[in-house]
């Protein structure tokens, strides 16, 4: 899976914020962690059935920097 690496970075950051008394920002890492597995796995399926998007080319937009 191309997007492995924001789910080791946002548990790395997790675990630091744990280590180090950041409960909030442990906490958002965490939120972003369960955001991200939504979304790669959304994804996934619209990927998995070839959906199209308005233009009839497929696929959804492109956002933010490809990893």
């Amino acid at each position: 899976m191309r997007h492995d690496w924001i789910f080791d970075v946002l548990t790395d950051l997790r675990l630091y914020a744990q280590k180090n008394n950041l409960p909030d920002t442990a906490e958002g890492a965490e939120v972003l962690l369960r955001l991200v597995r939504t979304e790669v796995a959304a994804r996934s399926v619209d990927e998995d059935e070839g959906s199209e998007d308005a233009t009839g080319r497929g696929g959804s937009p492109k956002r933010g920097l490809p990893h």
